[in-house]
This record gives structure tokens, sequence and C-alpha cells, in this order.
């Protein structure tokens, strides 16, 4: 009957010449209030409670399975509206390829009328009582004890209270009015310092044992170390603390265990698996989850075996919510998908990843909010033209993105893309390599988003093709060092990066000058970097080794060193030529460089093994400008017949290399004021080809789902 209905339309339309729409939208609602018995074509209730919304999203994809095909127009869209309310997933939302059919244009959830909706991997947590277990109360500073509450887990129905590993997520957090409550730790602020390490621990020289950038840490062992003073005398019953620490390398932290203590000769022995590089002395690190050490609010402690949970809440708990994470699978999950879009919905307090979208094409996650999760935020797995665009991410133990996607071998490009999402304090448990977003894979986009706040990396690459653009980055690099806001290493093939129109600014992190604002670490080569700001950094930006890179058209100012060129490969890397360590060789080789695309698109490659691979060959800067800071460093015997610099423009450079194709002045060289973040250029600038930079393009732009974007300097 329909059919014929829609036929009878048809003809109608045609004798009055008026266009017959052929996209149609189907709509369910899910509510809070509603009920997965009633047919969710309304938003509400009836008033004899016999129809309204659905109550879960699960059954709002299965009214969506089972759509009659005959039944839909072509090209039908289908909306699912959440009405406000905390949705908990006690079992990923999963969507396959075969979800919908193929009349079906596409597929959106999103919150109703913009209304708070919460999708949570959590569970909110009652019954704190005052402690009543004199065992543990001897435990406690008698000062503190009135204030710190506690609660079995178990009676709430939580038996699993997750595993801490070396580089894994946090499992358990506790989560008071949204905030993250911290372990009880000592010290409560900063860290200890190992005493020294035994000489004769389990194994000497593991890993990267020929690699003396630094230094090589002497004594670096495996097993044990020592501590200094006598608190740890205090901790009756270690089998629940983890040590957090950078036990070697300032860009590599890990989660350890202990095995014992013996508090008379100081020595704290490991449990396996010990820490990936060893122990050094003078190294950093903390204790984590320890009772005796609850002595401040929002600090808690959870014993693993029992499932007791100890809290001093920073108010009333009377008037709070009180949340732990539970859910360690993806809460969505989008299988080989299309056209799937998410939109305007918060995910929180889950052990886990948000959202994984797995190949697939065209789905988009938009104007949502990432907050109080585990695991990586949302993570794109190859497909083509999958995105994640005006979303905010923040207060996340791990990093915020990872987009995959594209063929290396055959250099095809997927067209994934990240664009438009303000992400900050993230990488809050591992502190090294969970950046804000990590791209790789061939032909992605990173453009227009404000990253900031967080201890290490900010935007990591790997892969070909990729384009970083108008992204604004500060205030990284924080607590790591040999590090940048923007890195990329150690592999010859992947080139054809371009990171362009970008603002660095005030990336100095503890004061050493190993912080990069783009780092092109170990021999990454063929990147174009041009049209950046670099205000206020240690380096402007760190060629390490590589060749084939061009710098052009980009500002510094205020950089301790803007550019620095190295011949790594004839210095403290030489091991990665003399047989040592054969990684670069065997990365070449599984891209076949020498057979197309690699031998077409890459040329110079088929020669590089005859001509000096050591040396940072075929590095051109040109036209940038540089104020105030020293130009550029060229170490391992590098010069200008080798690093090719011509038409920079210098103003008040610090000692160092000079080119005599640059041209130096003696005070400010076109910028109108940097102090001010102004970063406009004079006419006197545009000398020797700089051209200029599109400011307005740079940073969060104003959208749909971001009305007032954050804006941090002038133009």
């Amino acid at each position: 009957m329909r059919k014929e209905f829609t036929y009878l339309l048809s003809v109608v339309f045609t004798i009055l010449q008026i266009p017959m729409l052929t996209c149609a939208q189907t709509t369910f609602f899910v509510s809070p209030l509603g009920n997965d018995e009633w047919s969710g074509k309304f938003s509400d209730p009836v008033k004899n409670q016999t129809d309204g919304p659905f109550r879960t999203l699960e059954k709002a994809k299965q009214a969506v399975e089972a759509l009659d095909e005959n039944a839909l127009t072509t090209d039908n869209e289908v909306k699912i509206f959440l009405r406000k309310g905390v949705y908990k997933i006690e079992q990923p939302l999963y969507f396959s390829g075969k979800t919908g059919n193929e009349r079906i244009k596409g597929i959106t959830f999103s919150a109703y009328k913009n209304e708070s909706v919460h999708l949570t991997g959590g569970k909110e947590i009652k019954g704190f009582h005052s402690i009543n277990d004199p065992d543990i109360l001897k435990r406690i500073n008698p000062l503190y004890r009135d204030n710190i509450l506690q609660v079995d887990l178990k009676n709430s129905g939580i038996t699993d209270f997750g595993k801490i590993i070396n580089r894994g997520g946090p499992a358990l957090e506790l989560f008071f009015n949204g905030k993250k409550m911290e372990p009880a730790r000592w010290p409560n602020e900063g860290w200890v310092k190992i005493a020294d390490v035994p000489q004769n621990g389990l194994l000497v020289f593991k890993g990267d044992a020929q690699n003396t950038r630094f230094g090589t840490p002497s004594g670096r062992h495996y097993g044990r170390f020592t501590y200094s003073g006598n608190r740890p005398s205090n901790w009756s019953d270690t089998k629940n603390i983890v040590l957090h620490g950078y036990w070697v390398w300032d860009w590599y932290d890990e989660y350890l265990n202990i095995l014992s203590i013996d508090t008379t000769a100081h020595e704290i022995f490991i449990k396996p698996p010990h820490s990936n590089y060893g122990y050094c002395k003078e190294q950093r690190y903390y204790a984590a989850n320890v009772l005796e050490e609850l002595d401040r609010p929002g600090e808690w402690y959870i014993d693993r075996s029992s499932g007791l949970l100890l809290f001093w809440p920073p108010s009333s708990i009377n008037e709070a919510d009180v949340f732990v994470s539970l859910q360690q699978k993806p809460l969505i999950e989008l299988d080989h998908t299309s056209r799937i879009r998410i939109e305007r919905l918060s995910f929180d307090y889950s052990q886990g990843s948000a959202i994984v979208i797995k190949e697939g094409e065209n789905n988009l996650v938009a104007g949502c909010t990432f907050s109080n999760l585990g695991d990586i935020a949302v993570r794109i797995e190859g497909g083509t033209n999958n995105g994640i665009s005006s979303c905010d991410m923040h207060d996340l133990a791990l990093g915020g993105i990872v987009v995959s996607g594209g063929d290396r071998k055959t250099l095809a490009p997927a067209g994934n893309y990240v664009i438009n999402n303000n992400i900050h304090d993230f990488a809050q448990w591992i502190r090294t390599y969970q950046p804000g977003i990590i791209i790789s894979g061939v032909g992605n986009r990173i453009s227009n988003n404000l990253i900031y706040n967080g201890p290490g990396t900010g935007i990591l690459l790997s892969g070909n093709e990729h384009i970083i653009e108008y992204n604004e980055m500060h205030d990284l690099a924080l607590e790591t060092g040999d590090v940048g806001a923007f890195y990329m290493g150690r592999d010859w093939t992947e080139r054809g990066n371009t990171i362009r129109y970008n603002y660095f600014h005030d990336l100095k992190g503890q004061g050493k000058h190993d912080v990069n604002a783009v780092y092109l670490d170990d021999w990454a080569s063929g990147s174009i970097v041009e049209g950046n700001i670099f205000n206020n950094c240690a380096r402007g930006i760190m060629i390490g080794g590589g060749r084939d890179n061009i710098v052009s058209n980009n500002i510094f100012t205020g950089c301790h060193v803007a550019i620095h060129v190295d011949s790594r490969g004839l210095g403290w890397a030489k091991y990665y030529f003399d047989g040592t360590d054969s990684t670069l060789f065997k990365r070449m080789d599984a891209m076949n460089y020498n057979k197309p695309p690699y031998s077409v698109k890459y040329p110079v490659l088929l020669s590089l093994y005859g001509d000096e691979p050591a040396i940072a060959k075929n590095n051109r800067i040109f036209s940038n400008i540089s104020y105030s800071g020293r130009w550029m460093d060229l170490l391992d015997k590098l010069d200008f017949t080798i690093v090719q610099s011509r038409d920079n423009i210098i103003g008040k450079p610090d000692e160092g290399p000079l080119s005599n194709k640059d041209f130096i002045v003696k005070n400010n060289p076109g910028i109108y004021d940097a102090d001010k973040r102004d970063f406009r250029i004079k006419p006197e600038g545009y000398k020797h080809g700089f051209n200029g930079i599109d400011y307005k393009k740079i940073g969060l732009q104003k959208d749909t789902f971001r009305p007032e974007p954050l804006k941090s300097f002038r133009y």
C-alpha cells in the first residue's frame, strides 16, 4: 500500500511540476525516562505511559537494524536523539557495516536540542562511612583518621579492580564531582630521587646500551635500587603500592610494582617485569597508592585484594557525586561502517577509550566532550574520510586521539582528519609517548587544533604525505626531556610530510634546552616546515641527522635557538651505521625503496646508501625571519657548504654560525610587536622572499559546534 501511495504522489508532483524530495528522515528518541518496549517515536513519555522514547542506545540501534528497506525512500536519514541524562554503558555499543541498509544515507546520534547527555563507563559509589577496622586505623596518621571514609566496592557489585602494568592505563580511578582524585602518594608533590643502584643488579645495559646521546648513565642496573631517608619504613604492606618514575631517561616513564623493601639496607626490590631500561642514580620517582600516605583532601587508596576503598573527600560526601571508572572496552565501536555521525555527546569515567572507528568511510565524531578516561579518547584505525571535529578533550590518563589510515607500501592516502579540537591536560598517568594526537599511515590531516598543558609531545607523526597545519601548541613538554611539541623520526622513508602555518609558543619545559617545537629526530627526512610561528621556545626546529628537509618562511622570536642541525651518525649515534643497530636500513628495505612507488615518488632514496647517509645533507633553510635569540646551531662538523642557508633575515642574533648568504640586521627585522603576540610583518620584512602568513586561520575556528573559539594572539 505504501509503495502505491508513493507512486501516486510522484504522479501528482510531476503533473504539478513540484520537485519531490527523495531524502526523508526517520527519527528515534532515547531517554532515561524511556522504555525499550515503546516505539521510540516520541521525545517524552505520552500521558498514559503507553508509548514514548527508548531507554537504551542498544534498543535504538536494534530499531535501525529492523527498519524495512521497502518502507524507506531513497537516501533516508536516521536521527537518534538522546534526551538529557546519564547513560551507563555496561556493554560496548557495537556497530558493524551491516547496521542499517543500503537506503540509509546516514545515521546520526546526537543530543536533543543541545541537552547535556553523558555516556559513562563508570558507576556511582554510595555507602561511605567512618573507618571501623583497628588494623586500618593504626596505619593512618591520628591527625587524619576522622577525615577519611571507607567503602567496600564489592557491595556495589564491583569485583574487577584492574591491574597496574608498566606502560598501561591507570585501571580503576576515582572521581569526585567530576574531578579526578589522586591515589595517596609520597611525596605529595614532585619527586624523590634514586639514591644509588647496587652494582650487582640483575642485568647491566639492556635496550639502547650504545646510546650515549646525553652520556650513557653509569651504573644502570635491574632489579633494585636504594633510597634516602626512612619514609618507606612506615609502609607496612607494599603489595598495593606502585612506583612511577623516569628510571633512566627523561623521555620514558614506567610504573613498577614492589617485590619487597629492605628498610635496613634502604633497598627497594622490584617485582618483574622490571623497567625497560633499568635504573639510574639521581633519576626521579614517587610512590602511589600508599595507605600510610593518605594525608590530604582528594587522596584515596584501594586494596585490590579486598576491594576496600578509603577516601578523604575534599568536601561533604553527602552532597557529592562519586564515581569509579569500570568499562575497559570502548564505549562505542564503529566497525567497517559508513556515514555514522556522533554529535554533541559527553563521554567519561571509563577505563578504556570512548570511541573506536575501525576502517569504514565518512564516519564523523563532532562537537563531543571527552574527559576522565583511562585510555586514548578516540581512535580512528584505518578507513577513508573518517574524522574527529570540534571536540573538547581534557583530563585524560593517556593521549587524546589516534588517527591512522592509508597504505605505506602503495602510498595510497586515507584522507582521515582531525580538525578544530581543543585538547589539553592529557597524559596524566603515562607521561611519555602519549601525545594529544598520534597520526600514522599516509595522507591524513591535522588542522586547527589547540593542544596544551601536556607533560610531553603534542603531535606524534609517522608515515607519509600527512599535513599538519593551522594548529596552536603551547605549554607542552612540561615534565619530560628530549621531546618536541611536534615529533617524528628514525625512518628515511617517512617523507612528504608538511608542517605549515602552525603557532608554537611557550615551549621551554623545565628550563632545559632539549625541548623543541618541531623535532625531526633521528634522520627524519623529506619534510616541509613552512609558514610557522615560533615564539618563546627553547628550540624552534631540530633536524637530527636527517636530510632533504625544507625550512622556509617561518618566524622565530625569543627562542633560545631557532634552528639546530646535526650529523649525529658521525657522533654519539654512529652505532646505527657500524652494524650495531640496523633499524634505519630495515625500515628502508621494508618499504621496497628501490621500486615504485618509492623509487618514483622519492628518487633520492635510490642513491642514499652511496651518499654518506650519516651526514645531514641537502637541508634547505631560506626566507625565514629570526629575532632575539641564537639563529642556528650546527654540530658534528656541519657547515654552510652542507647546510644550505640563504635569504634569512636575522635580527639581534646571539653567538652562533651565520651564513654570508643571510641578512643580519642590528634590531627588529620587521616584526610589529612580538612581546604582545603581534607577529605581523612590516613591509621591510617581506624582502628576500618572505611571504605573508594568514594568521586568522590559525587555531580553533568558529563553526556549528564551536561558536566562540579561543584565540591567544593578535592579528
